[in-house]
């Protein structure tokens, strides 16, 4: 088993280096006024400019039999002509020449097959490493950016932007190497054949530059339609997605409470709007798309008619109309593929806009340059710390000073919004303290790195929070070495063995989508197990106990007074009487702290905390009577 974690992990490092790191891109996307720059593209093309030269000019080698076999054809019809028509050229002159123009088609042709597997193989690695990177860029950002963001947008909006709009910007470089670039070449090489010819041919080309600008004003006359239909249909559906998503988490409380008529309602009324949406995409990508084909299919017509006049007065030879058309045909077609692509190219850039949303958002956590504790003693110390929310009036934590020493048990308790959840996140250090100082050890913790300061923290939230998988996945997830004893220990401390033994597979028993396949005691024991098996010097438990029945209670306390032994503990407390050994006790009161003492000091004192306790009777007693 650790040799499977050891190989999983060394995998995983190898495949790290192969991805390229591309955060710095997103962050030149934006200008100083905050508007998008179009440099991600040109930085990204330049990164791989020589795969993307290498991959064209293979492009070329692949293509010859296509700008060929219309010039080599044309040349047949001219030997043909001239010999059936004017009589100046030699039967056994025709043959050869018919013979010499057919094996140099068919050599092409052979090389053809070779050139687009090559191409295809430089492309695909060019393009697949691009795309890991900018989606592992995504991930990295969303690991850096602070718990505030993530609680602010929901979790469907940024899958939507991770999943589909990531996959946007594939198909956006997609098609600049298989479509744009290539067409590119098409009309370039297709220009030049037609000029360089005949000497006439400078004639052909000027009609042929009516081609593109005509598609041009084509492309200007709808791309703001376009652009404005895809970003409506990009807000809907990430709506659409964070609904969903929301309407799966609910489904117990939906189905328990008979609303499923009403979800259906709600979702099938964004899915209608989703649905319109797409339908005025689809429309305006046909009417874009019927306008570019007419237009160029009359001016193929007006080709064809304008070469035959040329042939009629002898400035061309009659196979040069074959010529001339089918360059005219590629162009035309290039061009037509070009401005189809407007749709595509219009939905990537969109989705670049989207993924920058996350890319470019501010509130990150900045680890870079701080101090790394490898090990802490586990004081801690407020010293009249205030916090308020970014767009708050009011502080949510005022003027708070407790100094705690290394091991003390410190239980923190008040009415709901009181600020005990915002003290938590402050050790955390999920928030910040807008005035004062906290420090750890005596460090303050704006000065600490804090993804390596928490590696000596451990929190119990109030909500067992477990992934599909195995028990002991979840109890180890994230450690890449512990060992059997260990895991041991720590399933005795949460007191796992009361029930693992009643499950077949024991620690192998998948626990299901979120924990679902067990009771409520039983995930927030692999919780705190999960806590525990770090060894943490902090300890935080967030009212780990508040939504459980009293046999759950009973089991998850028993594992809570063997875990806290040795530590610095933070207990918010739902149930007060399970504080009473607590060596301290902080009643908040609207972000104040007023009281703090030991139970008995409390009770005795008969203020604050007296009448919490006496109502947190109350209540319980109120419960058990409804259950009973």
């Amino acid at each position: 088993m650790a040799n499977e974690r050891e190989k999983t992990v060394s995998k995983t490092k190898r495949s790290d280096n192969l991805i390229p790191d591309y955060d710095y891109l997103f962050a030149q996307n934006k200008t100083t006024k905050g508007n998008n720059k179009k440099g991600f593209l040109k930085t990204i093309l330049g990164i791989n400019k020589r795969p993307i030269a290498l991959s064209m000019f293979i492009y070329i080698i692949q293509s010859i039999p296509t700008w060929l076999t219309p010039l080599l054809t044309a040349n047949i019809i001219n030997v043909v002509t001239d010999f059936l028509v004017h009589g100046t050229l030699s039967e056994q002159f025709v043959i050869k020449s018919i013979i010499i123009n057919t094996l140099i088609i068919l050599v092409f042709l052979c090389i053809n097959v070779p050139a687009t597997i090559l191409r295809f193989r430089v492309v695909s690695k060019m393009h697949r490493r691009t795309s890991a990177g900018i989606k592992s860029a995504v991930v990295r950002k969303l690991q850096s950016l602070s718990i505030t963001y993530h609680k602010d947008m929901q979790s469907g909006k940024i899958q939507s932007k991770f999943l589909k709009d990531t996959e946007s910007i594939d198909g956006l470089f997609y098609n600049l190497m298989h479509g744009i670039f290539p067409q590119i070449i098409s009309i370039v090489i297709s220009t030049l054949i037609s000029i360089l010819s005949n000497e006439k041919g400078w004639i052909i080309s000027i009609f042929f530059a009516v081609v593109i600008p005509i598609n041009v004003l084509l492309t200007r006359f709808f791309r703001n339609k376009i652009r404005i239909t895809n970003r409506d249909y990009r807000v809907k559906t990430e709506n659409l997605s964070a609904k969903m998503n929301t309407m799966l988490e609910m489904m117990p409380v939906t189905k328990s409470h008979g609303l499923e008529k009403t979800e259906i309602f709600q979702l099938k009324d964004l899915i209608a709007k989703l649905s319109g949406s797409g339908f005025r995409v689809d429309m305006i990508t046909a009417k874009f798309g019927s306008c570019v084909w007419v237009v160029n299919s009359a001016l193929s017509t007006f080709c064809v008619v304008f070469c035959s006049i040329l042939a009629f007065n002898n400035l061309i030879g009659v196979g040069d109309i074959v010529l001339y058309q089918s360059m005219f045909t590629q162009i035309s077609g290039s061009v037509m593929a070009l401005t189809n692509l407007v749709p595509t190219i219009a939905t990537g850039a969109e989705a670049l806009a989207s993924v920058s949303e996350i890319m470019n958002a501010t509130d990150v956590e900045v680890n870079t340059g701080k101090r790394s504790l490898s090990t802490i003693d586990g004081t801690v110390k407020f010293e009249k710390v205030c916090y308020r929310y970014p767009d708050g009036e009011q502080d949510v934590v005022h003027d708070f000073s407790l100094d705690v020493k290394k091991g003390e048990c410190i239980a923190v308790v008040g009415a709901s919004g009181s600020g005990k959840s915002t003290l938590m996140n402050l050790i955390i250090g999920f928030v910040l303290p807008t005035k004062g100082e906290l420090a750890i050890d005596g460090n303050d913790i704006n000065d600490l790195n804090l993804s390596e300061y928490r590696h000596n923290i451990s929190v119990v939230p109030q909500n067992s929070i477990l992934f599909s998988g195995s028990i002991r996945e979840n109890i180890t997830y994230g450690l890449d070495k512990y060992t059997e004893e260990q895991l041991n220990k720590v399933i005795e401390m949460a007191n796992l063995n009361e029930f693992l033994k009643e499950l077949p597979d024991g620690l192998e028993t998948d626990v299901g989508e979120h924990g679902a396949k067990l009771s409520g005691g039983q995930k927030q024991r692999i919780t705190i197990a999960r806590a525990l098996i770090r060894d943490p010097k902090i300890l935080i438990l967030d009212e780990a106990t508040s939504a459980l029945d009293n046999i759950s209670e009973y089991h998850v306390q028993k594992a809570i007074a063997s875990s806290i032994k040795g530590r610095t503990t933070f207990i918010v407390a739902h149930r007060l009487s399970t504080i009473r050994d607590a060596d301290r006790i902080v009643v908040m009161e609207q972000g104040n702290m007023v009281e703090c003492g030991t139970f008995e000091e409390l009770m005795a004192k008969k203020g604050k905390f007296y009448e919490l306790k006496a109502l947190n009777e109350i209540n319980l007693k109120k419960a058990e009577e409804g259950l009973a």
